[in-house]
């Protein structure tokens, strides 16, 4: 018998006849079922995968030591596998190279670490490597030579589904070294393991490169260009952060008190203020953030939230004046900078009067307009021009 979905609480047969009142839950958790088998499917694919493509890298470079196996072995490796594997890819001569650096890159390349790491032993493949797609792989050998830093990346990518695109920017911004980097007093008003947790969550700098903006900017053009481009910025915050407002309002005492952004992260389970500056850091800007950490506890906090945090973004910040500030301040609160434009790319922008060279901008009534702008006004005016 055929059926016809209504709704998930609606769901009877073309031919009328009622339902059980839970099938409409049964379809829906079935459903669930089928897509969670399906990424399972897809995850175990990768898996083997991964693996064959370590197998085949291992099998190379094995063959080269004892046989000397040089290109025109490999060349005819591959013209043999993708002629009895015709329908499946991946078996050209660059990608078989690629799978003898993939296995030398987790393996002799670990033999030279200062100390051990955990899941390199120079052997084995890491498993967090094998839940990675080929992609991804590639780019972590292409970018990253220390093999700490590929593992950490391959780590971060399961942890928090990056794509491959997000995986690159990561790298290039340079997310390894800037991850907890954050002045803090985390660990003197957070409880642990609360406080180890929030300290890995802030960054110092945090990249704004991809609003496309100068250094020169007001805070209200910063707080609106981070809401316009909202999902980048929730890219570069991290995993876990849920957008609650802007500019958001808090009475106290009969005054109003708004904050520039107020977010709610969902694995540390409270509040996050941050508060936007276009200046170096300055000792009252922790008194304010403390005021405001006050006021969303009392306000705003449920009882199972945990205690609400504060992050201070400065165009810059002078170390030792942050450390003062922060260090008798009972609210949690962190200082970090950012940086909007990279030094490299804001030189090679063309500044205003070059622009309106190029354009033939000229002054016309206290106002610049181009020569054609300025014409079309005189046609839609009635004027003419007669040549002389």
């Amino acid at each position: 018998m055929a059926f016809k979905r209504l709704s998930k609480t609606n769901i009877v047969p073309q031919s009328g006849a009622p339902l059980p009142a839970s099938y409409g839950a049964l379809l829906e958790d079935i459903k669930a079922r089928i897509c969670a088998a399906q990424v399972k499917a897809a995850l175990s694919v990768n898996r083997e995968l991964i693996e064959l493509y370590w197998h085949i890298g291992k099998s190379i470079v094995e063959r080269q030591r004892a046989e000397s196996w040089g290109k025109s072995v490999v060349e005819r490796l591959s013209s043999d596998l993708q002629s009895e594997f015709s329908g499946i890819s991946g078996f050209s001569p660059q990608n078989i190279w690629r799978m003898r650096a993939f296995y030398l890159a987790w393996t002799e390349e670990i033999a030279n670490l200062s100390q051990p790491v955990r899941d390199l032993d120079g052997v084995n493949l890491p498993q967090v490597v094998g839940e990675i797609p080929w992609g991804h792989s590639l780019q972590l050998l292409s970018k990253l030579k220390d093999p700490v830093q590929r593992l950490w990346y391959a780590q971060q990518t399961v942890v928090h589904s990056w794509s491959r695109a997000v995986l690159v920017h990561q790298i290039e911004s340079d997310l390894f070294a800037r991850q907890g980097k954050a002045l803090t007093n985390f660990q003197t008003t957070l409880p642990a393991p609360q406080s180890d947790l929030a300290q890995a969550l802030v960054k110092d700098p945090y990249h704004f490169d991809f609003l496309g903006l100068g250094p020169e900017l007001s805070e209200r053009q910063l707080e609106q260009a981070l809401i316009d481009r909202l999902k980048d910025f929730l890219i570069e915050l991290g995993k876990g952060f849920a957008f609650v407002g802007r500019q958001y309002r808090l009475e106290v005492g009969g005054e109003d008190y708004y904050l520039d952004l107020l977010f709610y992260h969902l694995h540390l389970r409270c509040f996050v203020v941050i508060d936007l500056k276009v200046e170096p850091f300055k000792p009252e800007f922790a008194g304010k953030m403390n005021f405001y950490l006050s006021a969303v506890d009392d306000q705003l906090r449920h009882a199972d939230d945990q205690p609400s945090i504060g992050l201070i973004l400065c165009k810059e910040r002078n170390k030792v004046i942050a450390e003062y500030a922060l260090r008798d301040t009972t609210k949690p609160m962190g200082v970090s900078t950012y940086k909007v434009l990279p030094p490299k790319l804001k030189a090679g922008l063309p500044s205003v009067k070059q622009i309106e060279e190029a354009m033939g901008m000229e002054r016309h009534d206290g106002k610049n307009v181009s020569d054609k702008v300025a014409r079309r006004r005189r046609l839609r005016t009635g004027q003419t021009t007669r040549s002389r």
